[in-house]
């Protein structure tokens, strides 16, 4: 079987996907797309994936969109040697019921803290007529990008997004506790906890990991999935946006000093 994937190293979609692929031990051609310079806008992208988003992949011809549904995709043609999905019905729904929470919630919560704290500096810099441009050529997000536009989301939407990513961490609190853990259903990792783990390494990476020091399970939940071999093969140098973007580097070591 032949895996070409199209991503983004700092794509948290993309991320998703990476960790299943290294997790199933599946070789795989890696085509590392520009997001900021729009290299997922480009005519033959389109062509592959109309959204204009990452991650896409190319299974020997046959093209799979949209990282929830690859994920799906990859423990159904490669069940071996690691599978993320229960075989109980009961639990499968389970899980697909937390992946769509967590698209719905975190996943679109923390696009706002991560334009806002990460690639609002690129986007000031461009003319008002570039900006509306680049956002106009986005298919997926050209509301979300306008909404932002050059001096970022409102404190008032801000606050609403960090809220919606505390009731995400209350929420695995609750199912943590009720499935024993490690993890969100118990002692084996789902796609579920697949499809959660970008976001909070992204809010992790973004300096606002404080932010559920009162919730002890998802920190302990953050350690196991940090210690699964496929972990640090998905996140190689150039994932994080602190390894991307020095001013958020700088930003984080002034809080500390």
């Amino acid at each position: 079987m032949a895996f070409r994937l199209y991503n983004a190293p700092q794509s948290t979609c993309s991320q998703r996907v990476r960790f299943v692929l290294n997790a199933k031990n599946i070789a795989f051609e890696e085509v590392k797309l520009d997001l900021l310079a729009g290299d997922q806008l480009k005519p033959d992208y389109l062509k592959l994936n109309p959204n204009g988003v990452v991650p896409t992949l190319d299974h020997n011809g046959d093209i799979v969109i949209d990282s929830s549904v690859i994920i799906e995709y990859l423990d159904e043609v490669a069940p071996e040697p690691a599978n993320f999905t229960p075989r109980a019905p009961a639990k499968r729904a389970a899980m697909r019921a937390h992946m769509r929470f967590i698209d719905e919630m975190p996943a679109a919560a923390v696009r706002v803290p991560t334009f806002n704290l990460a690639f609002l500096p690129r986007f000031a810099a461009m003319s008002p007529e570039e900006f509306v441009a680049f956002a106009e050529s986005k298919p997926l997000r050209k509301e979300m990008m306008l909404a932002m536009g050059q001096k970022g989301f409102p404190e008032k939407e801000m606050n609403a997004a960090l809220d919606r990513m505390r009731r995400t961490y209350e929420r695995m609190q609750d199912a943590i506790t009720e499935s024993g853990g490690p993890f969100l259903m118990g002692r084996e990792i789902t796609l579920a906890d697949v499809a959660l783990m970008p976001a909070i390494v992204r809010m992790d990476d973004l300096g606002l990991g404080d932010m559920w020091k009162d919730q002890p399970l998802v920190a302990k939940w953050y350690d196991a999935i940090r210690a699964h071999p496929a972990y640090k093969p998905t996140y190689y140098l150039g994932s994080l946006l602190t390894e991307r973007f020095p001013h958020l580097k700088e930003k984080r070591a002034a809080a500390k000093a």
